[in-house]
Protein backbone atom coordinates (compact mmCIF):
# COMPACT_ATOMS: atom_id res chain seq x y z
CA UNK A 1 0.00 0.00 0.00
CA UNK A 2 2.65 2.49 0.94
CA UNK A 3 4.59 1.59 -2.80
CA UNK A 4 1.03 2.38 -4.35
CA UNK A 5 1.18 5.96 -2.28
CA UNK A 6 4.93 6.51 -3.06
CA UNK A 7 4.07 5.67 -6.83
CA UNK A 8 1.27 8.11 -7.06
CA UNK A 9 2.84 11.18 -5.00
CA UNK A 10 5.78 10.55 -7.67
CA UNK A 11 3.00 10.70 -11.03
CA UNK A 12 1.58 13.86 -9.24
CA UNK A 13 4.99 15.99 -8.67
CA UNK A 14 6.17 14.72 -12.22
CA UNK A 15 2.74 15.76 -13.83
CA UNK A 16 3.28 19.31 -11.51
CA UNK A 17 6.44 19.69 -12.94
CA UNK A 18 5.51 19.03 -16.52
CA UNK A 19 2.71 21.17 -16.28
CA UNK A 20 4.86 24.60 -14.58
CA UNK A 21 7.54 23.58 -17.21
CA UNK A 22 5.24 23.56 -20.48
CA UNK A 23 3.30 26.96 -18.62
CA UNK A 24 6.55 28.42 -18.29
CA UNK A 25 7.46 28.13 -21.88
CA UNK A 26 4.37 29.26 -23.30
CA UNK A 27 4.09 32.73 -20.96
CA UNK A 28 7.94 33.24 -22.61
CA UNK A 29 6.74 36.08 -24.37
CA UNK A 30 4.33 37.72 -22.10
CA UNK A 31 7.26 38.50 -19.49
CA UNK A 32 9.16 40.16 -21.87
CA UNK A 33 6.20 42.44 -22.98
CA UNK A 34 6.74 41.58 -26.73
CA UNK A 35 3.04 41.42 -28.78
CA UNK A 36 2.08 38.33 -29.60
CA UNK A 37 -1.06 35.81 -29.24
CA UNK A 38 -2.11 33.72 -26.79
CA UNK A 39 -0.89 29.73 -27.67
CA UNK A 40 -2.71 26.97 -26.88
CA UNK A 41 -0.99 24.30 -24.60
CA UNK A 42 0.15 21.50 -27.28
CA UNK A 43 -0.43 23.24 -30.52
CA UNK A 44 1.05 26.78 -29.63
CA UNK A 45 -0.12 29.02 -32.44
CA UNK A 46 -1.02 26.20 -34.70
CA UNK A 47 -4.21 26.28 -33.18
CA UNK A 48 -6.72 24.50 -35.84
CA UNK A 49 -4.31 23.68 -37.78
CA UNK A 50 -5.42 20.69 -39.92
CA UNK A 51 -8.79 21.16 -39.42
CA UNK A 52 -9.59 25.27 -39.69
CA UNK A 53 -6.22 27.00 -40.37
CA UNK A 54 -3.27 26.20 -43.06
CA UNK A 55 0.47 26.47 -42.13
CA UNK A 56 0.26 29.67 -44.52
CA UNK A 57 -2.62 30.94 -42.61
CA UNK A 58 -1.13 30.42 -39.26
CA UNK A 59 2.08 33.04 -40.09
CA UNK A 60 -0.10 35.26 -41.94
CA UNK A 61 -2.42 35.72 -39.49
CA UNK A 62 -0.01 36.79 -36.62
CA UNK A 63 2.40 38.87 -39.18
CA UNK A 64 -1.03 40.86 -40.71
CA UNK A 65 -2.12 41.83 -36.81
CA UNK A 66 1.12 42.71 -35.44
CA UNK A 67 2.89 43.80 -38.13
CA UNK A 68 4.87 47.77 -37.28
CA UNK A 69 5.16 46.77 -33.87
CA UNK A 70 8.67 46.07 -33.60
CA UNK A 71 11.31 44.46 -36.06
CA UNK A 72 9.25 40.69 -34.93
CA UNK A 73 6.72 39.45 -32.88
CA UNK A 74 6.44 36.53 -30.15
CA UNK A 75 5.47 33.01 -31.81
CA UNK A 76 4.56 29.62 -30.39
CA UNK A 77 6.22 26.99 -32.42
CA UNK A 78 4.15 24.35 -30.65
CA UNK A 79 5.46 23.95 -27.67
CA UNK A 80 8.98 25.96 -28.68
CA UNK A 81 9.16 30.19 -27.91
CA UNK A 82 9.81 31.26 -31.41
CA UNK A 83 10.69 34.50 -33.21
CA UNK A 84 7.74 35.56 -36.20
CA UNK A 85 9.88 38.48 -38.37
CA UNK A 86 7.86 41.48 -39.48
CA UNK A 87 10.27 43.65 -41.26
CA UNK A 88 12.06 42.59 -44.19
CA UNK A 89 15.32 44.18 -42.81
CA UNK A 90 15.47 41.62 -40.06
CA UNK A 91 14.47 39.15 -42.86
CA UNK A 92 17.33 40.38 -44.55
CA UNK A 93 20.03 40.09 -41.99
CA UNK A 94 18.87 36.64 -40.68
CA UNK A 95 18.93 35.08 -44.55
CA UNK A 96 22.36 37.10 -45.99
CA UNK A 97 23.87 39.77 -43.99
CA UNK A 98 24.25 37.83 -40.69
CA UNK A 99 23.73 34.41 -42.05
CA UNK A 100 26.66 33.00 -40.17
CA UNK A 101 24.31 33.33 -36.60
CA UNK A 102 21.28 31.53 -38.38
CA UNK A 103 22.41 28.45 -40.66
CA UNK A 104 20.72 25.72 -39.33
CA UNK A 105 16.60 25.38 -39.44
CA UNK A 106 16.29 23.70 -36.36
CA UNK A 107 13.38 21.03 -37.39
CA UNK A 108 13.06 17.04 -36.48
CA UNK A 109 16.09 15.09 -38.07
CA UNK A 110 16.87 11.54 -36.99
CA UNK A 111 19.34 10.25 -39.53
CA UNK A 112 20.09 6.98 -36.97
CA UNK A 113 16.51 5.93 -37.06
CA UNK A 114 14.49 8.08 -39.58
CA UNK A 115 17.08 7.94 -42.19
CA UNK A 116 15.04 9.64 -44.78
CA UNK A 117 15.19 12.87 -42.66
CA UNK A 118 18.55 13.30 -42.93
CA UNK A 119 18.33 15.26 -45.93
CA UNK A 120 20.27 18.48 -47.27
CA UNK A 121 16.86 20.40 -46.06
CA UNK A 122 16.54 19.57 -42.38
CA UNK A 123 20.43 18.57 -41.72
CA UNK A 124 22.35 21.10 -39.80
CA UNK A 125 25.44 22.86 -39.11
CA UNK A 126 28.94 21.39 -40.96
CA UNK A 127 27.25 18.26 -42.04
CA UNK A 128 24.92 20.95 -44.18
CA UNK A 129 27.56 22.92 -45.26
CA UNK A 130 29.67 20.15 -47.01
CA UNK A 131 26.98 18.84 -48.55
CA UNK A 132 25.14 21.58 -49.79
CA UNK A 133 28.98 22.42 -51.39
CA UNK A 134 29.52 18.81 -52.78
CA UNK A 135 25.76 18.44 -54.39
CA UNK A 136 25.75 22.13 -55.88
CA UNK A 137 26.93 20.86 -59.27
CA UNK A 138 24.39 18.98 -59.95
CA UNK A 139 22.13 22.10 -60.33
CA UNK A 140 24.76 23.88 -62.37
CA UNK A 141 23.22 25.65 -65.57
CA UNK A 142 25.84 23.05 -67.55
CA UNK A 143 23.98 20.08 -65.70
CA UNK A 144 20.59 21.79 -66.58
CA UNK A 145 21.35 21.90 -70.29
CA UNK A 146 22.36 18.06 -70.20
CA UNK A 147 18.92 16.86 -68.36
CA UNK A 148 16.94 19.47 -70.64
CA UNK A 149 16.30 17.17 -73.70
CA UNK A 150 15.00 14.60 -71.21
CA UNK A 151 12.23 17.04 -70.12
CA UNK A 152 11.45 18.01 -73.63
CA UNK A 153 10.67 14.25 -74.56
CA UNK A 154 8.21 14.03 -70.85
CA UNK A 155 6.47 17.04 -71.89
CA UNK A 156 5.65 16.11 -75.69
CA UNK A 157 4.61 12.91 -73.94
CA UNK A 158 2.58 15.31 -71.48
CA UNK A 159 0.90 17.10 -74.48
CA UNK A 160 -0.48 13.60 -76.09
CA UNK A 161 -1.76 12.27 -72.11
CA UNK A 162 -3.38 15.68 -71.50
CA UNK A 163 -4.86 16.26 -75.32
CA UNK A 164 -6.49 12.44 -75.18
CA UNK A 165 -7.62 12.95 -71.59
CA UNK A 166 -9.31 16.29 -72.53
CA UNK A 167 -11.09 14.90 -75.05
CA UNK A 168 -12.17 11.87 -73.81
CA UNK A 169 -13.96 13.88 -70.84
CA UNK A 170 -17.34 15.55 -70.57
CA UNK A 171 -17.30 19.26 -72.06
CA UNK A 172 -13.67 18.80 -72.24
CA UNK A 173 -13.19 19.44 -68.02
CA UNK A 174 -9.73 18.33 -66.90
CA UNK A 175 -8.60 17.95 -63.40
CA UNK A 176 -5.56 19.18 -63.69
CA UNK A 177 -3.68 19.09 -60.43
CA UNK A 178 -2.87 14.95 -60.83
CA UNK A 179 -1.98 15.43 -64.50
CA UNK A 180 1.19 17.90 -63.60
CA UNK A 181 2.11 15.94 -60.80
CA UNK A 182 1.95 13.00 -62.80
CA UNK A 183 3.97 15.03 -65.09
CA UNK A 184 6.67 16.23 -62.88
CA UNK A 185 6.70 12.54 -61.43
CA UNK A 186 7.73 11.23 -64.68
CA UNK A 187 10.39 14.13 -64.79
CA UNK A 188 11.96 13.98 -61.76
CA UNK A 189 12.42 9.91 -61.69
CA UNK A 190 14.08 10.15 -64.84
CA UNK A 191 16.48 13.00 -63.79
CA UNK A 192 17.17 11.88 -60.55
CA UNK A 193 17.26 8.38 -60.85
CA UNK A 194 16.76 7.33 -64.68
CA UNK A 195 13.58 5.60 -64.18
CA UNK A 196 10.83 5.97 -66.23
CA UNK A 197 8.34 5.90 -63.63
CA UNK A 198 5.53 5.85 -66.23
CA UNK A 199 2.67 7.69 -64.08
CA UNK A 200 1.77 9.97 -67.24
CA UNK A 201 0.18 6.65 -68.55
CA UNK A 202 -0.34 4.48 -65.51
CA UNK A 203 -1.75 6.95 -62.23
CA UNK A 204 -1.02 3.94 -60.21
CA UNK A 205 2.39 3.78 -60.96
CA UNK A 206 4.50 3.11 -57.59
CA UNK A 207 6.31 6.23 -57.81
CA UNK A 208 2.88 8.48 -58.32
CA UNK A 209 1.73 6.20 -55.75
CA UNK A 210 5.06 7.03 -53.05
CA UNK A 211 4.57 10.46 -54.07
CA UNK A 212 1.26 11.02 -52.52
CA UNK A 213 2.27 9.08 -49.63
CA UNK A 214 5.34 11.13 -49.03
CA UNK A 215 3.16 13.93 -48.54
CA UNK A 216 0.32 13.72 -47.25
CA UNK A 217 1.47 10.16 -45.30
CA UNK A 218 1.57 10.91 -41.59
CA UNK A 219 3.43 8.07 -38.95
CA UNK A 220 1.47 10.19 -35.93
CA UNK A 221 -1.40 12.46 -34.99
CA UNK A 222 -1.44 15.53 -34.17
CA UNK A 223 -0.63 15.35 -30.48
CA UNK A 224 2.63 13.42 -31.32
CA UNK A 225 3.62 15.38 -34.25
CA UNK A 226 3.46 18.53 -32.51
CA UNK A 227 5.54 17.09 -29.36
CA UNK A 228 8.52 15.75 -32.21
CA UNK A 229 8.23 19.34 -33.61
CA UNK A 230 8.15 20.94 -30.26
CA UNK A 231 10.64 18.92 -28.92
CA UNK A 232 13.09 18.01 -31.63
CA UNK A 233 16.18 16.99 -29.92
CA UNK A 234 13.92 15.18 -27.00
CA UNK A 235 12.36 13.08 -29.82
CA UNK A 236 15.53 12.37 -31.38
CA UNK A 237 17.04 11.23 -28.39
CA UNK A 238 14.12 8.78 -27.95
CA UNK A 239 14.63 7.32 -31.36
CA UNK A 240 10.86 8.68 -32.59
CA UNK A 241 10.38 8.64 -36.17
CA UNK A 242 8.42 10.86 -38.75
CA UNK A 243 8.37 9.13 -42.32
CA UNK A 244 6.01 6.34 -42.60
CA UNK A 245 7.67 3.29 -43.45
CA UNK A 246 6.29 2.07 -47.10
CA UNK A 247 7.67 5.21 -47.91
CA UNK A 248 10.92 4.15 -46.39
CA UNK A 249 11.09 1.05 -47.60
CA UNK A 250 10.13 2.18 -51.15
CA UNK A 251 12.91 5.03 -51.64
CA UNK A 252 15.53 2.53 -49.46
CA UNK A 253 15.14 -0.13 -52.54
CA UNK A 254 14.44 2.00 -55.40
CA UNK A 255 18.66 3.50 -54.26
CA UNK A 256 19.71 -0.04 -52.98
CA UNK A 257 18.80 -1.55 -56.12
CA UNK A 258 20.03 0.78 -58.78
CA UNK A 259 23.15 1.92 -57.06
CA UNK A 260 23.88 -1.81 -56.76
CA UNK A 261 22.78 -1.99 -60.88
CA UNK A 262 25.38 0.72 -62.36
CA UNK A 263 28.06 -0.60 -59.93
CA UNK A 264 28.00 -3.58 -61.13
CA UNK A 265 27.28 -2.98 -64.97
CA UNK A 266 29.64 0.73 -64.68
CA UNK A 267 27.18 2.63 -65.54
CA UNK A 268 28.36 6.08 -65.55
CA UNK A 269 25.23 9.08 -65.75
CA UNK A 270 25.10 12.66 -65.39
CA UNK A 271 22.20 13.25 -63.19
CA UNK A 272 21.32 13.26 -59.49
CA UNK A 273 22.17 9.81 -58.28
CA UNK A 274 25.85 9.64 -59.95
CA UNK A 275 26.79 12.86 -57.62
CA UNK A 276 25.13 10.30 -55.17
CA UNK A 277 27.38 7.32 -55.98
CA UNK A 278 30.36 9.34 -56.30
CA UNK A 279 30.31 10.76 -52.67
CA UNK A 280 29.97 7.24 -51.31
CA UNK A 281 32.35 5.97 -53.18
CA UNK A 282 35.15 8.46 -51.46
CA UNK A 283 35.33 11.61 -53.10
CA UNK A 284 34.89 14.56 -50.65
CA UNK A 285 36.66 13.04 -48.37
CA UNK A 286 39.25 15.44 -47.89
CA UNK A 287 36.24 17.71 -46.16
CA UNK A 288 34.50 14.56 -44.75
CA UNK A 289 31.90 14.28 -46.62
CA UNK A 290 30.89 10.37 -47.49
CA UNK A 291 27.66 9.42 -47.94
CA UNK A 292 26.21 5.76 -46.98
CA UNK A 293 23.26 4.40 -48.99
CA UNK A 294 21.23 5.68 -46.18
CA UNK A 295 22.32 8.86 -46.90
CA UNK A 296 22.19 9.06 -50.62
CA UNK A 297 18.38 7.85 -50.33
CA UNK A 298 17.54 10.72 -47.96
CA UNK A 299 19.04 13.13 -50.64
CA UNK A 300 17.32 11.48 -53.16
CA UNK A 301 13.97 11.21 -51.75
CA UNK A 302 14.06 15.02 -51.31
CA UNK A 303 14.97 16.04 -54.51
CA UNK A 304 12.01 13.97 -55.61
CA UNK A 305 9.74 14.29 -53.49
CA UNK A 306 10.30 18.59 -53.17
CA UNK A 307 10.70 18.41 -57.78
CA UNK A 308 7.68 17.12 -58.38
CA UNK A 309 5.10 18.93 -55.85
CA UNK A 310 6.58 22.17 -56.08
CA UNK A 311 6.65 22.75 -59.96
CA UNK A 312 3.73 21.00 -60.56
CA UNK A 313 1.59 23.25 -58.02
CA UNK A 314 3.24 26.24 -59.46
CA UNK A 315 2.00 25.30 -62.57
CA UNK A 316 -1.75 24.30 -61.71
CA UNK A 317 -1.94 27.64 -60.06
CA UNK A 318 -0.48 29.62 -63.23
CA UNK A 319 -3.38 27.74 -65.28
CA UNK A 320 -5.96 28.34 -62.93
CA UNK A 321 -4.86 32.30 -63.39
CA UNK A 322 -4.77 32.13 -66.62
CA UNK A 323 -8.19 30.61 -66.92
CA UNK A 324 -9.14 33.58 -65.22
CA UNK A 325 -7.42 35.97 -66.69
CA UNK A 326 -7.89 35.46 -70.76
CA UNK A 327 -5.74 38.42 -71.44
CA UNK A 328 -2.61 37.41 -69.63
CA UNK A 329 -2.81 33.83 -71.24
CA UNK A 330 -3.07 35.40 -74.60
CA UNK A 331 0.05 37.05 -74.33
CA UNK A 332 1.67 34.38 -72.91
CA UNK A 333 1.18 32.22 -75.69
CA UNK A 334 1.77 34.55 -78.49
CA UNK A 335 5.57 34.79 -76.65
CA UNK A 336 5.59 30.99 -76.46
CA UNK A 337 4.38 30.56 -80.18
CA UNK A 338 6.82 32.99 -81.94
CA UNK A 339 9.63 31.17 -79.97
CA UNK A 340 9.19 27.73 -81.01
CA UNK A 341 10.78 26.34 -84.38
CA UNK A 342 9.03 25.44 -87.24
CA UNK A 343 9.73 21.50 -86.52
CA UNK A 344 8.33 21.87 -83.19
CA UNK A 345 11.40 22.42 -80.86
CA UNK A 346 12.23 25.11 -78.35
CA UNK A 347 15.91 25.46 -77.31
CA UNK A 348 17.40 25.43 -73.93
CA UNK A 349 18.48 29.23 -74.04
CA UNK A 350 15.12 29.93 -76.32
CA UNK A 351 13.06 28.82 -73.55
CA UNK A 352 15.05 30.55 -70.35
CA UNK A 353 15.27 33.60 -72.60
CA UNK A 354 10.93 34.23 -72.61
CA UNK A 355 10.32 36.86 -70.30
CA UNK A 356 6.50 36.98 -69.78
CA UNK A 357 6.59 33.18 -69.20
CA UNK A 358 9.22 34.14 -66.51
CA UNK A 359 7.46 36.97 -65.54
CA UNK A 360 3.71 34.66 -65.02
CA UNK A 361 5.50 32.06 -63.30
CA UNK A 362 7.39 34.39 -60.31
CA UNK A 363 3.75 36.22 -59.85
CA UNK A 364 2.23 32.84 -59.67
CA UNK A 365 4.91 31.99 -56.82
CA UNK A 366 4.24 35.20 -55.30
CA UNK A 367 0.29 34.65 -54.66
CA UNK A 368 0.58 31.26 -54.29
CA UNK A 369 3.55 30.60 -52.35
CA UNK A 370 4.33 26.66 -52.17
CA UNK A 371 6.20 26.78 -48.50
CA UNK A 372 4.27 29.32 -46.53
CA UNK A 373 7.58 30.26 -44.80
CA UNK A 374 10.86 29.86 -43.74
CA UNK A 375 12.93 28.12 -40.68
CA UNK A 376 16.02 29.47 -39.04
CA UNK A 377 17.39 28.89 -35.71
CA UNK A 378 19.85 31.31 -33.88
CA UNK A 379 22.93 29.76 -32.93
CA UNK A 380 23.99 32.23 -30.60
CA UNK A 381 22.16 35.19 -28.99
CA UNK A 382 20.92 37.64 -31.65
CA UNK A 383 20.24 41.68 -30.36
CA UNK A 384 18.02 42.89 -33.81
CA UNK A 385 20.36 46.20 -34.53
CA UNK A 386 18.90 49.34 -33.65
CA UNK A 387 16.18 47.01 -31.19
CA UNK A 388 18.05 46.19 -27.91
CA UNK A 389 14.36 45.33 -26.75
CA UNK A 390 14.48 42.60 -29.11
CA UNK A 391 16.55 39.74 -28.65
CA UNK A 392 16.73 36.22 -30.33
CA UNK A 393 18.33 33.69 -27.62
CA UNK A 394 20.49 30.83 -28.91
CA UNK A 395 18.53 28.58 -30.11
CA UNK A 396 15.52 29.74 -30.51
CA UNK A 397 13.29 29.14 -33.62
CA UNK A 398 12.67 32.21 -36.06
CA UNK A 399 10.04 31.97 -38.92
CA UNK A 400 10.07 34.06 -41.83
CA UNK A 401 5.92 34.40 -42.91
CA UNK A 402 7.11 34.39 -46.93
CA UNK A 403 2.88 33.74 -47.87
CA UNK A 404 2.54 36.79 -45.19
CA UNK A 405 4.83 39.36 -47.44
CA UNK A 406 4.19 38.19 -50.47
CA UNK A 407 0.46 39.23 -50.00
CA UNK A 408 1.53 42.67 -48.10
CA UNK A 409 -0.04 45.20 -49.88
CA UNK A 410 3.32 47.61 -48.55
CA UNK A 411 5.17 45.12 -50.93
CA UNK A 412 3.05 44.59 -53.28
CA UNK A 413 -0.15 46.63 -54.00
CA UNK A 414 -3.09 44.89 -54.41
CA UNK A 415 -1.69 41.63 -53.49
CA UNK A 416 -4.69 39.63 -54.35
CA UNK A 417 -4.85 40.66 -57.94
CA UNK A 418 -2.74 38.31 -60.17
CA UNK A 419 -0.69 40.90 -61.98
CA UNK A 420 2.67 39.81 -64.12
CA UNK A 421 3.63 42.91 -64.26
CA UNK A 422 5.24 43.00 -60.74
CA UNK A 423 8.18 40.89 -61.91
CA UNK A 424 8.95 42.77 -65.13
CA UNK A 425 13.08 43.87 -65.05
CA UNK A 426 12.76 47.13 -63.86
CA UNK A 427 10.25 46.03 -61.16
CA UNK A 428 12.22 43.43 -59.79
CA UNK A 429 15.66 45.77 -59.83
CA UNK A 430 14.07 47.95 -57.39
CA UNK A 431 12.81 45.68 -54.74
CA UNK A 432 14.57 43.87 -52.04
CA UNK A 433 15.27 40.13 -53.13
CA UNK A 434 14.04 39.38 -49.67
CA UNK A 435 10.98 40.66 -50.68
CA UNK A 436 10.34 37.43 -52.76
CA UNK A 437 10.71 34.19 -51.18
CA UNK A 438 9.35 31.88 -53.33
CA UNK A 439 12.80 29.63 -53.41
CA UNK A 440 14.02 31.46 -50.09
CA UNK A 441 17.25 33.61 -49.93
CA UNK A 442 20.99 33.91 -49.12
CA UNK A 443 23.36 30.54 -48.55
CA UNK A 444 20.78 28.59 -48.25
CA UNK A 445 18.26 28.84 -50.67
CA UNK A 446 16.72 26.39 -52.34
CA UNK A 447 19.26 24.14 -54.57
CA UNK A 448 16.97 22.72 -56.96
CA UNK A 449 15.54 26.37 -58.08
CA UNK A 450 17.02 26.02 -61.56
CA UNK A 451 15.54 22.30 -62.04
CA UNK A 452 12.17 23.64 -60.64
CA UNK A 453 12.10 26.54 -62.73
CA UNK A 454 13.50 24.88 -66.30
CA UNK A 455 10.54 21.79 -66.11
CA UNK A 456 7.82 24.25 -64.80
CA UNK A 457 8.71 26.76 -68.13
CA UNK A 458 8.95 23.47 -70.38
CA UNK A 459 5.48 22.35 -68.82
CA UNK A 460 3.81 25.38 -69.21
CA UNK A 461 5.74 26.16 -72.81
CA UNK A 462 4.26 23.07 -73.94
CA UNK A 463 0.53 23.48 -72.45
CA UNK A 464 0.18 26.79 -73.65
CA UNK A 465 0.80 26.55 -77.36
CA UNK A 466 -1.34 23.32 -77.81
CA UNK A 467 -3.96 24.47 -75.54
CA UNK A 468 -6.62 26.89 -73.99
CA UNK A 469 -7.93 26.66 -70.49
CA UNK A 470 -10.94 28.57 -69.06
CA UNK A 471 -13.20 27.91 -66.11
CA UNK A 472 -15.97 25.84 -66.05
CA UNK A 473 -19.10 25.18 -63.90
CA UNK A 474 -16.65 22.99 -61.79
CA UNK A 475 -13.95 25.57 -61.38
CA UNK A 476 -13.75 26.46 -57.26
CA UNK A 477 -12.95 30.20 -56.96
CA UNK A 478 -11.18 31.30 -55.03
CA UNK A 479 -9.83 27.80 -54.64
CA UNK A 480 -10.12 26.33 -50.69
CA UNK A 481 -7.02 25.01 -49.30
CA UNK A 482 -5.96 21.58 -47.58
CA UNK A 483 -5.66 22.20 -44.39
CA UNK A 484 -3.28 18.95 -43.84
CA UNK A 485 -0.46 19.76 -46.40
CA UNK A 486 2.36 22.24 -45.30
CA UNK A 487 2.79 23.42 -49.04
CA UNK A 488 0.29 24.91 -50.20
CA UNK A 489 -1.97 23.25 -51.96
CA UNK A 490 -6.04 22.92 -53.17
CA UNK A 491 -7.98 20.68 -50.82
CA UNK A 492 -10.38 20.37 -53.87
CA UNK A 493 -8.34 19.57 -57.17
CA UNK A 494 -8.39 22.44 -60.23
CA UNK A 495 -11.06 21.78 -62.75
CA UNK A 496 -10.47 23.95 -66.04
CA UNK A 497 -12.03 23.64 -69.45
CA UNK A 498 -9.11 22.63 -71.84
CA UNK A 499 -9.69 23.39 -75.92
CA UNK A 500 -6.96 21.79 -78.10
CA UNK A 501 -5.66 24.25 -80.27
Amino acid sequence: MALITYLLYAIITVTTLAWYFVKKRMNYWKQLGIPHDEPSLMAGNFQGLMTTRSFADCTREPYEKHKGSGPFCGFYFFQRPAVLVLETELAKNILIKDFSKFTDRGLFHNEKTDPLTGHLFLLDGAKWKNLRNKLSPTFTSGKMRFMYPTIMEVAENFVRVFGELSQKNKNNVVEIKELLARFTTDVIGKCAFGIECNSLKDPNAEFRIMGKRSLSGRRHGKLLTGFIQGFPNLAKKLDMRMVPDDVNDFFMRIVRETVAYREQNNIKANDFLSILIDLKNGEGKSDGVTLSLEEMAAQAFVFFVGGFETSSSTMGFALYELALNQDVQDRMREEINEAFNADGSISYETLHGLPYLGQVISETLRKYTIVPHLNRQALVDYVVPGNPKYVIPKGMPVLIPAYGMHHDPDLYPNPEKFDPDRFEASAVKHRETVEFLAFGDGPRNCIGMRFGIMQTRAGMAYLLRNFKFSVCEETEIPLTWDTKSFVLCSKNGIFLKVDKL
